[in-house]
């Protein structure tokens, strides 16, 4: 079971306080909003649990009184922030795409020292990083549940992106870094739903076709433009 004390809850607590946000779909109006210091830890401590859970039996097995006592709460105050799995889920989930925005920004920072090909590398690499590091990531991934990423996350990525394209290559321009931006996301994205479906062995075989093939499109879009041929 995984630790409660506060240390383990800080990152959830940010997360809870900047960037919560439910769905409307899966949301109730009458649900109490936490806005006291006990209850924002009540929260992460559901978000910390649920994740937990999720890790270690998958999705389909997880159930709300699992969470509530690993949480050592009572299941009515769970139904008090979370409807059902469901919401929960997407919580966790949005906690996520958050994450990976600050270390795509982080990412950014140290692109001037690698060339297109170990970029494209590098972004794999730190996506597999993250998923080591939260093994929920995959099981909420493959779970039946609705993973819309919140607008503006999802907007920031692709702009953090196109930026550090541009960067590598000025001739692109905004629109075309932008196009890069989005072809590079939805590769990871194909990476995401494989491994999503994969067992554990078969993701290390995905994971090196699909650095070869990000660092190859890369390489070519990235390359800096050869001087024109005289005819």
């Amino acid at each position: 079971m995984f630790a409660t004390d506060r240390n383990r809850c800080e990152p959830i607590l940010t997360f809870v306080n900047l960037n919560m946000s439910i769905p409307s779909s899966l949301s109730s109006p009458s649900r109490r909003v936490p806005v006291q210091n006990r209850s924002e830890r009540r929260l992460a401590s559901f978000l910390l649990h649920a994740e937990a859970a999720i890790a270690e039996v998958g999705y389909e097995a997880t159930t709300m009184t699992e969470i509530a006592s690993r949480a050592e709460a009572s299941i009515g105050s769970l139904y008090q922030y979370f409807p059902n799995k469901e919401t929960i889920t997407v919580a966790v989930f949005q906690r996520y795409i958050n994450e990976l925005v600050t270390r795509w920004a982080t990412l950014s920072a140290r692109a001037d020292h690698l060339d297109p090909d170990e970029l494209g590398a590098q972004i794999i690499e730190q996506f597999i990083e993250f998923a080591t590091e939260h093994p929920a990531f995959f099981p909420i991934q493959g779970a039946p549940v609705d993973l819309k990423k919140h607008p503006a996350a999802r907007h920031r990525l692709r702009e953090q992106f196109a930026a550090l394209f541009l960067k590598k290559n000025p001739a692109l321009g905004r629109a075309e870094a932008h196009q890069v931006a989005v072809a590079t996301l939805g590769t990871v994205k194909g990476l995401i739903d494989l491994c999503s479906e994969a067992r554990p062995r078969e993701r290390l075989l995905i994971v090196a076709e699909y650095k070869q093939m990000l660092s190859a499109y890369l390489s070519r879009r990235l390359a800096p433009a050869g001087p024109k041929a005289r005819s």
